[in-house]
């Protein structure tokens, strides 16, 4: 029988290569690239920690062949050349690979060398904080020049491979940039090759498993072969795969988790990933709620915590909504936050009185967390933590958690939340929202099906165009600011276009006679009839909304 595949090793390094010389390419059926940012740092941060990142499959792509080529996201147009392989299985990853390591695509990825450096192991969560991720634009105005890359010590790891010179000229120009002279620069030396031999090299080194196909292989072998990786274990998520594991002994994750979607249609609502659900009753069941803790799982813990991580998952969906104002799955700040609030939930099991308490303790905990920014980095270890102290504040009476007893808020930090801080600046709509927000169309109060019918989004109360004519010295982030965003309807905003606040203002007040003033208060905004809103004077209003929203936040966090 012919040989219809063969095994070899590839390095990395070549196969990004290839893609930018347009020797490696895709068929043309295959899906979009479609992995998010997170996937790309977690795939990144695999390969530093020396991980295996699963096997490849090409086929060599032959003159007379059967199937058309396009190229990777990102990578130059194939205009005509005819790539020597094609690639059936790792699109995404190798694709990711490419952008990440080479520059391309809409975001770009830095290894912060402050935190590997002396540390000879990194968890997953440790690994997650030393992979950044900005948008091309954020990237460039926080780590565009070598300067600023030498302040932070953070690598561009564009440098890694690709058009650039590699990391040890990168390294001298740091050197050079930075103030250490002598033994002191010797010794920053030492260290960043130091991070570099334990964690970069692993880059620069790795090889991916190859399997290539025969290019007699015929088309229908080719497609079934295909069908076959996208339904199995190569393409399986965790839930997937703990479906597939819990099958023979009669737990069927797939039937539960289309019965918490129908029978508590809040979680379907919120969009609520089941991983998550899985990873709540990891806690409930006395485990982490890191992957490899959920892949441990056993059928008899989904048993034993399926039914009440669901129903806590419902309560805390329902908390959130009705009492702390976040009307739909895009204003929650973090997601995470989910996980350990259901599992808290589940083990409280609590009944008449204690339950209002008990959600007032929800609510408390939940705006420490977002304005705190617990959940900004490491995710799985602080719901993990949260967990514990929100199940013995919940049924013990005990401590309240570390992320409430030890909040401090600092006002004038609301300047610096923009919509790129999606976390504090969503919490700051969702209080908005909290505080019964009134359409500025009709003064009706907002609510998630307004938000959907009316196409309500946030927008900026003193309009960009008038900020850039009048101000043309202010900086960005500041006319961007939280501070200068509210809920408004899509033909509100179309009103007040490029108009001053006192124009715009005077136009509503006299369409709803009466009701501005309420409608402002709603918003958080200065109400008053001389207020800075009136006078069109944006340095003061950002300090009376800060107040408003100051207060406010200590009120709920309180």
């Amino acid at each position: 029988m012919a040989r219809v595949a063969y095994p070899s090793s590839e390095k990395l390094s070549d196969l990004l290569l290839y893609i930018d010389r347009r020797k490696l390419a895709l068929p043309d059926f295959q899906r979009d690239f479609v992995w998010d940012p997170q996937a790309t740092k977690e795939l990144i941060g695999s390969i530093c920690r020396n991980f295996p990142a699963g096997s490849l499959l090409q086929i060599r792509n032959s003159a007379d062949f059967f199937l058309a080529p396009r190229e990777f996201e990102g990578a130059p147009q194939l205009d005509g050349h005819r790539p020597d392989y094609l690639i059936l299985d790792g699109q995404q990853r190798l694709t990711s690979l490419y952008q990440a390591l080479w520059g391309r695509g809409n975001h770009r990825y830095f290894a912060d060398l402050r935190v590997m450096i002396g540390k000879p192991e990194l968890n997953e969560d440790e690994m997650d904080a030393c992979i950044l991720c900005l948008r091309v634009r954020e990237a460039a105005r926080r780590y565009g020049t070598l300067p600023q890359q030498a302040v932070d010590l953070t690598f561009p790891l564009e440098h890694v491979f690709g058009e650039s010179a590699g990391f040890d000229e990168w390294m001298d120009q740091v050197l050079e940039a930075r103030p250490e002279l002598g033994e002191d620069q010797k010794r920053v030396k030492h260290q960043l090759r130091e991070a570099r031999d334990q964690w970069l090299k692993n880059l620069t080194g790795y090889e991916f498993p190859m399997i290539t196909l025969d290019e007699g292989t015929t088309a229908e072998a080719v497609c079934t072969i295909f069908e076959t990786l996208n339904r199995t274990g190569v393409k399986l998520s965790v839930f997937d795969l703990l479906t597939a594991r819990f099958w023979h002994l009669n737990v069927r994750l797939r039937d539960l988790w289309d019965a918490a979607q129908s029978e508590r249609r809040i979680i379907s609502d919120f969009d609520v990933a089941p991983y998550y659900i899985l990873q709540s009753v990891a806690l409930f069941t006395g485990t982490g709620c890191r992957k490899g803790d959920v892949l441990k799982l056993e059928a008899t813990q989904i048993q034993a915590g399926w039914d009440a991580v669901v129903a806590g998952l419902a309560d805390t969906l329902r908390v959130l909504r009705d009492d702390c104002g976040v009307a739909l799955p895009g204003w929650l700040p973090y997601s995470p936050m989910l996980i350990p609030a259901a599992a808290a939930m589940a083990a409280a099991e609590a009944t008449g009185p204690a339950v209002a308490a008990i959600e007032a303790k929800l609510q408390r905990w939940f705006w420490c967390s977002v304005f705190g920014q617990s959940y900004e980095s490491s995710a799985n270890s602080q719901a993990a933590r949260d967990y514990a102290e929100l199940r013995a504040w919940f049924i013990e009476d005990g401590p309240p958690p570390q992320s409430v007893a030890a909040f401090q808020f600092n006002p004038a930090s609301l300047q610096g939340i923009t919509p790129r801080q999606r976390g504090p600046y969503s919490g700051v709509m969702a209080l908005v929202l909290r505080n019964g927000a009134r359409d500025f169309h009709n003064g009706q109060r907002i609510t998630a099906t307004m938000i959907a019918e009316r196409k309500i989004d946030d927008h900026h109360i003193f309009p960009k165009a008038y900020l850039r004519r009048t101000r043309p010295n202010l900086a960005d982030d500041l006319r961007d600011c939280v501070l200068n965003r509210t809920l408004l309807d899509k033909e509100t905003d179309q009103r007040i276009s490029q108009r001053a606040p006192s124009d715009y203002l005077t136009d509503i007040s006299q369409t709803i006679p009466g009701q501005i003033g309420p409608i402002l208060k709603s918003h958080l905004l200065p109400d008053a009839e001389g207020s800075s809103l009136w006078r069109d004077c944006f340095e003061e209003f950002l300090q009376e909304r800060q107040a408003l929203l100051c207060d406010e936040i200590v009120r709920v966090t309180s």
